[in-house]
């Protein structure tokens, strides 16, 4: 089970504290419902953590919270969004590292995540795993990179700039092999045309392929984070499996736009914080391949400005051009 650290804790009491002195705004707040936007399809990975964090946040603010799916643009829709709403706390956005660190790299964006948007806290950073189906029968990662040195393997991802995207993106790099990409607009559907033997692989988010795991429809090879997951433990790593420099993950966290008020900020950093002590609720996350985080406000900032700059590197050696 997580065990909160130190630098959790004093968070959470200096957010704690801060509200103690907050004016009527923050107090009266929320007042009508608050949405968190999800830039991906329903189905994947960061659609079923908004789903389950939004419940958690509803009891922790008292009032209504609601998720709703813009999906579209590789993610830069539903940023986009977030960055024009007014900055009262009502819109919000689940981000990951696609389009808040991966598509800057990539687009002309009319709203750059690190300028428009003021990060809140991280949610959960969370494993992948390498699954293939019908279309390529094949039994461990070894048999997958021999195949893919012999001919030019086609993947499916939740969509240009996502986490599946970028850490095939590495594994490719890293195993030097040339794969072919095929964007959707969300794991769901991609998963879906995997299913159909329409792509040959994914790198994917555990939630979004783990019941088709479990009942064998899909076949994983590997799990990217640097350890075994506990719900698919014959499953090694992709670093135990020949790439033993390899390691990628998806992260989630809860992000405004930019101008919020501080105290509004901090009702919003305590009730994730009451989410993340929720044992049901960190259960959830782990069972999903997801570690709780203790980042919040300028300490999630620090934590995508380090991303920014290495999934840069990343896009740059891939040369990705917006097509």
């Amino acid at each position: 089970m997580f065990t909160f650290t130190r630098r959790f804790v004093l968070g959470v009491t200096a957010a704690t504290l801060t509200l103690s002195a907050l004016p009527a705004v923050a107090q009266d707040y929320p007042s009508k419902p608050v949405t968190l936007v999800v830039s991906y399809a329903a189905g994947g990975g960061t659609d079923a953590i908004a789903r389950v964090f939004a419940s958690r946040l509803e009891k922790a603010l008292g009032g209504r919270v609601i998720v709703e799916n813009r999906p579209g643009a590789a993610a830069n829709i539903g940023t986009e969004v977030v960055a024009k709403a007014d900055p009262d706390g009502y819109t919000l956005l689940i981000g990951n590292q696609g389009p808040m660190v991966v598509n800057p790299h990539i687009f002309n964006l009319r709203h750059d995540p690190a300028e428009a948007l003021d990060p809140i806290a991280m949610i959960a950073d969370a494993q992948l795993v390498v699954v293939v189906g019908p279309r390529l029968p094949v039994k461990s990662m070894a048999e997958f990179l021999e195949k893919a040195k012999s001919q030019q393997l086609v993947y499916g991802s939740a969509g240009n700039a996502s986490a599946s995207h970028v850490a095939t993106l590495l594994m490719g790099q890293t195993a030097g092999i040339d794969l072919k990409h095929v964007p959707y607009k969300g794991a769901g559907p991609a998963v879906n045309d995997l299913v159909g033997g329409h792509v040959d692989f994914m790198v994917t988010t555990v939630p979004s392929v783990i019941g088709l795991i479990q009942d064998g429809t899909l076949t994983a090879l590997a799990v990217t984070g640097k350890e075994r997951f506990a719900a698919l433990p014959d499953v090694p790593t992709v670093a135990e499996s020949g790439l033993p420099e390899y390691s990628a993950s998806a992260w989630y966290g809860l992000l405004g736009p930019k101008g919020l008020p501080e105290d509004v900020r901090a009702k919003l950093a305590e009730g994730t914080a009451e989410a993340l002590a929720d044992p049901a609720f960190v259960e959830s996350l782990q069972k999903d391949g997801g570690v709780p985080s203790n980042l919040v406000g300028q300490g999630f900032a620090d934590f995508m400005a380090a991303e920014r700059t290495r999934w840069g590197e990343v896009v740059k050696a891939a040369d990705i051009k917006v097509e």
